[in-house]
């Protein structure tokens, strides 16, 4: 028997991964009829090594993440999804989409890429999305980007 879910939080980076982690989120959704959560978040420790730390670095950060929520949550109303809400955090992707954020939501499963944007990290630290599968308390499902762009076609 299939779960049913409620309450799906999709985190999108920008990246491929993530687009298409949030066209199975808006799948799963409309298929349990359950809530669409769209979350951004906006890494913080990035900004610390700026040496000019400046106001308005944040501020197109965060202008051009809300541009690209606002895209996703019409995609997702245009795909039939009843109830979508987007969010932009900022601080530790890991801590925000593992733990803070489906706590404070009541999420009951988050859909991810199985890579982001930073590769960097990836390397030096681990994958957030590694981290979020070991560490989530609520299911996980992971998109993988061969899959895109065989969906895309």
């Amino acid at each position: 028997m299939m779960k049913q879910y409620h309450r799906i939080q999709v985190a999108v980076d920008g990246s491929k991964e993530a687009d298409f982690a949030f066209y199975k989120a808006v799948k799963v959704a409309k298929r349990s009829d359950a809530s669409l959560e769209i979350l951004h978040v906006i890494d913080t420790r990035s900004f610390q090594n700026v040496s000019s730390f400046d106001s308005k670095m944040v501020e197109q950060v965060s202008d051009s993440a809300l541009k690209k929520l606002k895209e996703y949550y019409q995609k997702a109303q245009d795909e039939g999804v009843k109830e979508v809400h987007y969010a932009i955090e900022f601080g530790s992707p890991k801590a925000i989409i593992s733990h803070k954020f489906p706590l404070k939501h009541q999420i009951d499963l988050i859909v991810l890429g199985a890579t982001g944007l930073n590769t960097v990290e990836r390397i030096l630290i681990g994958s957030v999305t590694d981290y979020v599968t070991r560490t989530a308390k609520c299911d996980v499902l992971v998109c993988r980007s061969h899959e895109y762009a065989r969906v895309a076609k």
